[in-house]
């Protein structure tokens, strides 16, 4: 599995129009959010799928280790290059087709580099870009026109982020609580493989009959592949392969980390647009009754699409950032007794609902020991905005907090974590971050999807010393969540970065047996290498 030798490459990228020596004027290409720095020899920027399999086809050749990039957006490193080539999607931007099907729901069919906050923008105004289009796509953008407005429900929190990218890690973000993550919403995709040929799949139509599934390229061969046989956690989860008895083979393919395939194309569900929304957010004295609240919310708010989070230390690096920084001088001022916030968005089909359902989140939050006088309701999309704007400024702030300490130790790095657990082990796993976050002496800010039990606790090191001791922490909750029954990456995938954890949560035999699944798609390991497990367990076919 060794790349090959400089020489050879270069003489690829010489003879060869879309590859191009990786020099220093591409060294942005290097790193995706994660901010770990990779390596790579040469890159492209192909605009269709004939650009892509043209170049799959070059490298195949010489067994060249291949980083599928995006928007590179991306918290796990996976779009981190690990040698060989970088395969750039970003200018593969254009939507490509529309269809309504007999029910009157509307399907998008789109290059996987077409950013998310551009296909927001398309479908609030109602005008998608249709150059090219065909007669069927051009009468159903007529049709959408004329129906009401229609959404993309999958909201991570960089709209910034593509589409293949968000398929590629089974993105999710806040109102995964209602709509659940990327994959559902998914209802065809083309997949080209190492060698250039491509798999063209549409959900109910390629089924596994029980863990073996079988696929047909479209040169003819047959992938015969027998999928892991370890059992999913009952958690918000994007750890590794998603496998079930009988599944849909398109489910595999979504949050398989770039190691299958180069997604080429995505047609996606969407739906229409909730009449009415609104934003509430709720403060707390204590973190125990936010933990109370969020569960009243969850079982008896039935139009919640999100519950969010915000803790005591995050509520403190706000409250800091407003005061310091003029940026954030917009942020509302928080009262003096707010010690934490849960956010729920509730998403009606008319006012009377959401009044009846603001007035149930009220008497949950009294019940829990809060205040419904000191919760603020967010009616307007203004409204909405200015919450929005509170929310993303945690992280914002976190990772401002860490360039500044870096500037004095440059091995300081935040440490996000991603994990997950059931409905019932909520209080566990904020008792068990609680804990050992104090017994190690670790500054921490938590902020997150706590309706789906998943928070993004983030360890805020002062010096290289924590940061290794927040490192070893990560380790012993990944145990620890695991014993829950839960899943050590919730949203964001696997990458590079958290493939030890992976480790942990399904045990050595089972990355044996995703290893093997990805030796069927990808016979010398070129795709995504280094994400989700370490190359050494593709050598000799694993």
């Amino acid at each position: 599995m060794d790349a090959p030798a400089a020489g050879a490459e270069e003489s690829v990228r010489q003879g060869h129009p879309l590859i191009r020596a990786f020099t220093a004027e591409f060294d942005d290409y290097r790193h995706d959010e994660s901010r770990s720095q990779g390596e790579a020899q040469s890159i492209s920027f192909p605009q269709t799928e004939e650009d892509v399999c043209e170049v799959l086809r070059t490298l195949h050749g010489d067994h060249t280790p291949i980083t599928v990039q995006g928007a590179r957006t991306g918290l796990a490193a996976g779009a981190m290059p690990h040698g060989g080539h970088v395969l750039n999607l970003s200018r593969m931007n254009r939507c490509l087709g529309l269809r309504r099907d007999a029910d009157g729901s509307f399907f998008l069919l789109v290059q996987p580099g077409v950013v998310l906050s551009e296909l927001r923008k398309y479908l609030k105004g109602k005008s998608i870009p249709s150059a090219g289009w065909d007669e069927s796509s051009l009468e159903a953008l007529s049709a959408l026109q004329d129906a009401p407005e229609q959404m993309f429900p999958t909201d991570p929190t960089e709209a910034s982020a593509c589409l293949g990218g968000m398929a590629a890690c089974n993105a999710s973000g806040a109102r995964s609580f209602r709509y659940g993550p990327m994959r559902p919403h998914v209802t065809a995709l083309r997949l080209a493989l190492a060698d250039g040929d491509v798999v063209d799949l549409r959900r109910g139509q390629v089924f596994a009959r029980g863990r073996h599934l079988e696929l047909s390229t479209e040169a003819g061969r047959t992938i015969s592949v027998d999928l892991p046989t370890y059992d999913m956690p009952h958690a918000k989860n994007a750890s590794g392969y998603f496998v079930q008895d009988d599944m849909d083979a398109i489910d595999l393919v979504i949050g398989s980390d770039g190691t299958l395939g180069v997604i080429t194309q995505l047609e996606l569900a969407l739906m229409p647009t909730p009449p009415v929304i609104w934003g509430v957010s709720c403060f707390f004295a204590d973190e125990h009754q936010a933990l109370d609240a969020t569960v009243g919310l969850r079982d008896e708010v039935a139009s919640a699409a999100a519950i969010e989070y915000f803790d005591p230390a995050s509520l403190d690096i706000l409250r800091t950032q407003r005061e310091q920084s003029t940026a954030f001088s917009a942020l509302p001022l928080l009262a003096a007794d707010a010690a934490c916030c849960v956010y729920v968005e509730l998403h009606c089909q008319d006012e009377d609902l959401a009044l009846a359902e603001l007035d149930r989140v009220g008497g949950i939050v009294e019940r829990a020991g809060g205040s419904e006088a000191a919760t603020w309701v967010a009616r307007t999309e203004l409204d909405r905005e200015s919450l929005q704007f509170f929310r993303h400024a945690v992280p914002e702030s976190v990772n401002m907090l860490i360039d500044a300490r870096r500037r004095t130790d440059p091995a300081i790095t935040k440490l996000g974590s991603d994990m997950s657990v059931p409905d019932d082990r909520l209080h566990d796993v904020i008792e068990l971050y609680r804990t050992t976050l104090s017994a190690a002496g670790l500054e921490a800010a938590a902020w997150g999807h706590i309706g789906n039990n998943h928070l993004h606790v983030n360890v805020l090191p002062r010096s290289s010393e924590e940061y290794a001791r927040g490192k070893a922490l990560f380790g012993e909750w990944a145990r620890e969540v695991t014993s829950m029954g839960g899943a050590v990456s919730a949203e964001h995938g696997v990458g590079k970065l958290k493939r030890d954890f992976l480790a942990i949560m399904y045990g050595e035999e089972h990355l044996r047996e995703m290893a093997r699944v990805k030796l069927a798609f990808d016979p010398y390991g070129q795709l995504g290498r280094g994400n989700l497990f370490d190359a050494s367990l593709l050598e000799g076919g694993a």
